[in-house]
């Protein structure tokens, strides 16, 4: 009997060292991807950093309106040194559509009144009280409840 508990306290030191040796390998892979997600943020910030440098080089360019007209093609008016540039973006291209001279002020269009849900949920909202900022000016203000 006792070659045979010998052998089992071999057994169990054999099993003990190839779970040591399991547990260095997970803890050398963890660390691994530790230091390659640091690596990455590092990394991102540094290029928003960059990136923040370039931006002050396009100042004198604005984006002054922008509209879908398609599933990936665009019609921006841009402003640049005094003059406005309608512009069509899309599939990589970029195609002047029109120029003309900017107008003395900038114009800066309301957002067009909500309808439809949108509408409906903040008027349920207003009423049921939990709406944390004042009603838009276009919304509707009846105080009949509306089925969602």
């Amino acid at each position: 009997m006792s070659a045979d508990t010998a052998s089992s306290d071999t057994l169990n030191a054999v099993g003990s060292s190839d779970a040591l040796l399991g547990m260095a390998a997970l803890g050398k892979t963890a660390a691994a991807l530790a230091f390659v997600i640091a690596l990455i943020l590092v990394c991102t910030v540094l290029l928003k950093r960059f990136n923040k440098r370039q931006a002050k080089h396009g100042a004198h360019l604005e984006v002054i309106s922008s509209t879908a007209v398609g599933t990936r093609e665009r019609v921006v008016i841009v402003e640049l040194d005094g003059t406005w540039l309608v512009l069509g973006v899309g599939n990589g291209r970029v195609n002047k559509l029109h120029e003309r001279p900017a107008p003395a002020q900038t114009p800066h269009s309301a957002p067009p009144p909500a309808s439809g849900f949108s509408a409906r949920f903040a008027q349920a909202l207003r009423q049921s009280g939990h709406a944390s900022r004042p009603a838009d000016p276009g919304s509707p203000r009846s105080t009949t409840h509306t089925s969602l």
